[in-house]
């Protein structure tokens, strides 16, 4: 088993409550859920079966009665983590006293895939002298709506927890106790010995309880299958290792059953340390996956790209016309926002679920969707008829729909006209434009191109600042948005003004290589990480590719020890805020560095 470089010494500590800074996570998964593992062998975080369900184990959110998994030596240790290469199986090394031993965490995946039930087993194996281990299962609340139930057997514990049934089992333990809330195990690790520990778990359904043998081969047979994976991504540049790393950790968060890509595995981590911004991440941004498929394409991966694309236009189509803002990962609309009794992250609330962002306007999403499909056709496929007539109704809403104010790219509660809003209309009118000149839309693109004219035209009047020497966020003032970065991207201006409009970005919120959403934040959250990212590929795009290279080799020296990022950070200390891992941040580190591997003149 090959492990790729090993990360800091640790393990980080946790508060008097109970909680662990974000940044000390790691993420494993199955295409159906993420289970966050912290550097002290907890893991605080366990949606099932799917990421969109109420969590089982969520101390992460409520350390007290979450519910969580422990394995962690008895006595002092320092701790080493990363991935086994090539895959989303974690490796920690616990160094003590006594001697050292690995654990090795896998969500296990099948012969055909993802399996049909839940399978977590973390193996621990003595790599020399001996060490005691305490390990301890303790299911939670599930966010304080339920009360789980052991029923100790013979050879496994049940837990039964609002529907779920699970099965505990462990091989090779010294002793173990049980009652009605946890069941707790001592191992002593031997070299050349397997440990085992077992979590198997189904939805209203009947419960496969596998063989410790099977379990155990899983978890060698989902290294190969995540092996596997990663010997079909293809990537010829620069930074492969953070830019595969960023892959996988993507590949997470995408919803096997349906091809749907979650904006992040959490909800209700904070972006204020102060409370009052937490968001429910755990639903498919349209946006998301509009960035998500760049990469996907240029890395040669086709399921998960046709899947997506086939997901998303059928489940717009379904409920539509309009595209929402998101939807949830069965393709559903978003349910209604609701507020769990549970103290949130270091007591930082409220937890959430659902989120408001549903019922909002938010111009952009028209030029996501043709965005999305133009790359698709790119890649040399083909459009049916259907969503051909679909695309063109999505240019005329665009055509119609740019004149309004909206919520914005930030999802604000206050419409105004936002610059970027604007812009993504222009992005929707010029791509449907440019696959009628291609010969996939089969309209009259005329209006399209007169409609994108006229936008241009406005953002030239109404969307520049004469005193701040920048496109503005909106008509009135002065105040600056970083989303104009990806109308650098978009190709709407790589010229003098756009680069003179970084400058003032970096003026006025930037901090080191970290740059703030818009104008007041950094009061407010932490920095931004994708648009820190935006900021390299703007750079380069605008000619200034020495600054973008070296803004980017500062920014990847940001990640946690694993390679992952939430979505923001404090430039000061470098502590992560926000939900965990954001697909949002990992995608605008790919997308830079695929920008940074081309000629500027020759990006579309």
């Amino acid at each position: 088993m090959s492990v790729a470089g090993l990360g800091r010494a640790g393990p980080g500590r946790r508060d008097g409550a109970g909680y662990i800074d974000i940044a000390e996570y790691a993420a494993i998964g199955d295409g159906r859920t993420v289970a966050l593992i912290a550097s002290d062998g907890r893991i605080d975080w366990l949606p099932l079966p799917d990421l969109d369900s109420v969590p089982a184990f969520a101390a992460v959110l409520d350390a007290a009665d979450g519910g969580f998994m422990s394995l962690a030596p008895v006595g002092p240790y320092t701790v080493q983590r990363s991935y086994v290469e090539g895959t989303n199986v974690l490796c920690t090394v616990y160094r003590t006293p006594s001697g050292q031993a690995r654990v090795t965490d896998s969500m296990n995946t099948g012969v055909a895939g993802r399996l049909p039930w839940a399978e977590l087993v973390r193996r621990l194996s003595g790599l020399s002298g001996s060490v005691e281990f305490e390990a301890t299962v303790r299911p939670g609340t599930c966010l304080n709506t339920a009360s789980p139930w052991l029923e100790p057997g013979p050879e496994t514990t049940l837990i039964r927890l609002d529907g779920l049934t699970m099965s505990v089992q462990s091989r090779g333990h010294d002793h173990i106790e049980r009652d009605d809330r946890e069941v707790r195990f001592r191992f002593r690790s031997e070299v050349g010995v397997d440990h085992l520990i077992g979590l198997v778990a189904t939805e209203r359904e009947p419960l496969q309880v596998p063989s410790l043998q099977a379990l155990d081969e899983g978890v060698d047979r989902t290294i190969a299958n995540w092996q596997d994976w990663s010997s079909a991504f293809h990537w010829d540049g620069e930074w492969s290792g953070p830019v595969h790393r960023s892959a996988l950790a993507l590949k997470l968060l995408i919803h096997a059953p349906t091809g749907a890509i979650a904006a992040a595995a959490t909800t209700s981590l904070p972006e204020d340390p102060s409370g009052g911004k937490n968001w429910d991440y755990r639903y498919a941004w349209v946006r998301d996956m509009a960035y998500s498929l760049k990469a996907l394409f240029r890395f040669g991966l086709r399921e998960e790209t046709h899947s997506a694309i086939s997901w998303l236009l059928a489940t717009i189509r379904e409920h539509g016309p309009d595209p929402a803002v998101f939807y949830q990962l069965d393709g559903t609309p978003s349910h209604e926002r609701t507020e769990p009794d549970v103290p949130g992250w270091r007591g930082i609330g409220p937890v959430v679920t659902g989120n408001r962002a549903v019922s909002q306007l938010q111009l952009g999403v028209y030029g996501d969707l043709l965005d999305i499909v133009a790359r698709y056709v790119d890649a040399g496929n083909v459009l049916d008829t259907e969503t051909a007539r679909q695309l063109e109704a999505v240019a005329d809403l665009a055509c119609d729909r740019w004149r309004r104010p909206d919520a914005g790219m930030w999802e604000l509660p206050e419409e105004r006209h936002y610059v970027t809003s604007k812009l993504g209309c222009w992005q929707a009118l010029v791509t449907a434009v440019r696959l009628c000149e291609q010969g996939h839309l089969a309209a009259d693109p005329s209006r399209w191109r007169a409609e994108a004219v006229r936008i241009r035209q406005w953002v030239d009047e109404h969307g520049w600042s004469e005193q701040r020497q920048a496109y503005r966020w909106y008509p009135g003032t002065d105040e600056l948005d970083a989303s104009i970065l990806l109308h650098a991207i978009s190709g709407f201006d790589r010229g003098e003004r756009m680069s003179r409009t970084l400058d003032a970005l970096q003026d006025e919120l930037g901090s080191g290589p970290h740059l703030f959403r818009y104008s007041g934040m950094h009061h407010e959250e932490g920095s931004f990480v994708a648009c820190s990212f935006w900021m390299v590929s703007a750079l380069h795009l605008c000619g200034r590719s020495e600054q973008a290279r070296q803004r980017f080799e500062e920014l990847l020296a940001s990640s946690n020890e694993v390679g992952l990022f939430a979505e923001m950070l404090t430039p000061a200390d470098g502590a992560f805020l926000g939900n965990f891992p954001q697909a949002l941040s990992l995608l605008a580190l790919i997308n830079a560095a695929i920008t940074l591997s081309e000629d500027p003149k020759e990006v579309s």
